[in-house]
């Protein structure tokens, strides 16, 4: 490169030769494995479609949309059909496919959840419906607890019908990150999370890492159910059962990092994963929803940041496009 015509020396002049950018990332299309897009404004979905999503699965449900404590199945199912009825318009309006995971989540205690487990058969039989959950063990609940061997039995009620149908489960794992180091006011909510949270209740789980313990119960109940862990997806992980899950298990992981303020997961921590356990297994998601401060480019953004951290391009394509194609069967066309 020539010497640029300008008075001095400017920072062009110490520069390295040009840098080989590999433009075809401006353009690599991605899949969104976990989100709740469906809660969002027009305008959000807009910016995935302008942001290279070729595809995503939206999760139908959530204790965070349910009106009444504790929910009644009646509440979930019918925000599962919310979410059916809606997909296809969404779809229209913004080109990318849009697919579905329903299921179980056991933040909240549910009433009659044999009622959905048996709703769940139809359902997951719906080319629209392409995993199972988000679901899974969770050690504390909102407003009032579900004891363990209950939540057990209807997690392992979704990995059978999950089994039976040939679909993948996405577990809800308990991230142990804080948004911040001291304790909040008393009654007043976490800044950018419309949850209540002194409504928590006490945990269910008796361990000295009660989220660890969970993932861990979720994936004997899994064995149980005879679902292969090759089919489970452990949404929200993190650097508490990341060892435990890419070490001595065979689970697919998805980093949530649409919400990098609460849970702490950015792009170098995945970049650290795909150095240490290679990309093979593992995935992204921005889990964005209503109820949280979340980035819908987050994703986008994080295809860029991989890179700067070292993250060669095909490893990129793997994670965030390549490895959903093969586990979910989605963003294929």
């Amino acid at each position: 490169m020539s010497s640029p015509p300008t008075r001095r020396p400017t920072d062009a002049a110490h520069l390295d030769a040009d840098v080989d950018l590999p433009r075809e990332l401006l353009n690599l299309p991605w899949v969104d494995v976990h989100n709740h897009a469906h809660t969002l404004s027009w305008d959000d979905r807009e910016r995935y479609a302008l942001s290279g999503c070729h595809a995503m699965m939206m999760v139908a449900s959530g204790y965070h949309w349910t009106p009444y404590k504790p929910v009644r199945a009646e509440d979930v199912r019918y925000l599962w059909d919310d979410a059916i009825n809606r997909r296809a318009a969404i779809e229209r309006n913004h080109f990318f496919e849009t697919n579905l995971g329903l299921g179980i989540h056991t933040g909240v205690r549910i009433e009659n959840p044999d009622d959905l487990v048996d709703a769940m058969a139809d359902y997951a039989e719906l080319d629209e419906v392409v995993a199972i959950g988000e679901t899974g063990v969770v050690p504390a609940q909102h407003v009032e607890t579900w004891g363990l061997e209950s939540q057990r039995a209807v997690v392992g009620a979704q990995m059978e019908l999950a089994d039976e149908n040939d679909l993948p489960v996405v577990l809800h794992t308990p991230n142990q990150a804080s948004p911040a180091e001291r304790p909040y006011r008393p009654g007043m909510a976490i800044p950018g999370y419309e949850k209540n949270a002194g409504l928590g209740q006490e945990p269910v789980i008796d361990a000295e890492n009660p989220a660890l313990e969970a993932v861990k119960i979720d994936l004997e109940v899994a064995r149980e159910a005879g679902l292969s862990e090759e089919q489970v997806v452990a949404s929200h992980a993190d650097l508490n059962n990341l060892e435990y899950l890419m070490t001595e298990t065979d689970c697919q992981v998805s980093f949530t990092i649409g919400q990098s303020w609460f849970s702490s997961i950015t792009a170098e921590t995945v970049a650290n994963a795909i150095d240490e356990y290679g990309p093979g297994r593992i995935m992204m998601d921005t889990d964005a929803a209503n109820v949280i401060r979340s980035e819908v480019f987050s994703l986008k953004r994080a295809i860029f940041e991989l890179y700067q951290f070292g993250i060669d391009v095909d490893a990129i394509r793997q994670v965030v496009l390549e490895n959903p194609r093969e586990v979910f069967g989605i963003g294929t066309d």
